[in-house]
């Protein structure tokens, strides 16, 4: 038994080292990887938006395939679905948006002269103040209107110029997507021929098990998201809330965060309301309230139930970690980036493992 600890020991060991080793031989030639990453990533925008309104079409393509409809003719139907759905957004949706985008641009120096009076008001009522924290709040007093202009600024340039930077990325999403679409069932048997009959065994095993993983996440935190900021809209326009369809979007994206995007998109809603009326800010905290609690108790468990099978501490932590390091895309991608690498892990050790003599199957 202990020659056989030993054995294993000396396995993971030698394991770890050749890792390593090769981690350190990628970081000394990555010259030669460079143009590889610079290839990825120009190609990443539209992968990844391919990808993601792929798995949520394809169940459509799936549905009408097995009503004999050709997948050609499928794809068509889908990408004719998606340009309405286009048309309808931009002719009643996005001139809304604009309108109280601008609007809020606009209310941004008074809602700072608003925090700057309460903050005055509250300092000149306050006796027993620390001078640290007066100094503090001082400080704070005298940069809120350069703080104001940098958030203006920050939104008017910074995202879109991204936005203006990721257009051609952007038009090339629907040809990724048609073919994805059109052959993207010819993915496996093509990969396949070249492998061994066990390896074609393992290796569709693989990317069944990523493609359930994606489709699970994707698919699920679609609807839900999709339902909570119905119920948001619906939520702010009861209590007259301001600029109640952008905040309503501005939910629905932040509910793709695991956790964490409920309370982010809350604090744009809250400080709206607040400004427009107190008791409209204390509305809108219970309307957020409200929607999250049927969404965790009723919408989430029918329809994403546990496919992910994360724990919530793992969630928090990785999300953020991946905001620290890569900010909102970080908070995006985390979760299903994990949820894959996880699945390949278990997928692998399961293959060695079944491998392995029976009185021997365990790693330790």
């Amino acid at each position: 038994m202990e020659l056989l600890f030993e054995k294993k020991g000396i396995r993971l060991l030698t394991t770890f080292i050749l890792i390593f080793v090769l981690v350190y031989l990628i970081y000394l030639t990555r010259f030669i990887f460079e143009p590889v990453g610079a290839y990825i990533a120009a190609i990443a925008v539209p992968i990844i938006g391919a990808g993601f309104i792929f798995y949520i079409t394809n169940p459509i393509v799936n549905w009408l395939e097995k009503k004999k409809v050709p997948r050609i003719g499928g794809t068509f139907i889908v990408f004719f679905i998606i340009i309405v759905v286009i048309t309808i957004v931009i002719q009643f949706i996005a001139p809304t948006v604009q309108e109280q985008f601008a609007k809020f641009v606009d209310s941004v120096p008074k809602m700072v002269d608003n925090a700057e009076k309460l903050i005055i008001m509250w300092q000149e009522n306050q006796n027993i103040i620390p001078p640290q924290f007066e100094t503090a709040i001082q400080n704070v007093v005298d940069n809120l209107s350069g703080y104001a202009e940098k958030i203006t600024s920050g939104i008017l340039g910074g995202v879109i110029g991204q936005i203006f930077s990721f257009v051609f990325a952007f038009f090339l999403i629907p040809f990724f997507l048609f073919f994805m679409l059109k052959d993207g069932y010819k993915f496996l048997p093509f990969i396949s021929q070249f492998l061994s009959t066990n390896r074609a065994r393992s290796f569709k095993t693989l990317v069944a098990n990523i493609n359930h993983t994606l489709s699970s996440f994707i698919q699920g935190q679609f609807i839900v998201s999709l339902c909570v900021g119905v119920m948001l809209y619906i939520g702010y326009i009861i209590i007259g809330l301001e600029y109640s369809l952008s905040l309503a979007l501005f939910g629905l994206i932040m509910n793709f965060i695991p956790f964490l995007g409920p309370f982010l998109s809350a604090i744009p809603a809250i400080i709206v309301g607040y400004f427009q009326d107190p008791m409209i800010a204390l509305w809108a905290t219970l309307v957020m309230v409200i929607a999250q609690q049927i969404e965790s108790n009723f919408i989430s468990p029918n329809v994403m139930g546990r496919a992910l099978s994360l724990h919530p501490l793992t969630v928090i932590t990785l999300i953020l970690a991946a905001g620290g390091i890569a900010g909102f895309i970080g908070l995006l991608f985390i979760i299903p980036a994990y949820a894959v690498i996880k699945t390949i892990i278990s997928h692998f050790y399961q293959e060695w493992k079944r491998r392995q003599p029976e009185e021997d199957p365990d790693l330790f």
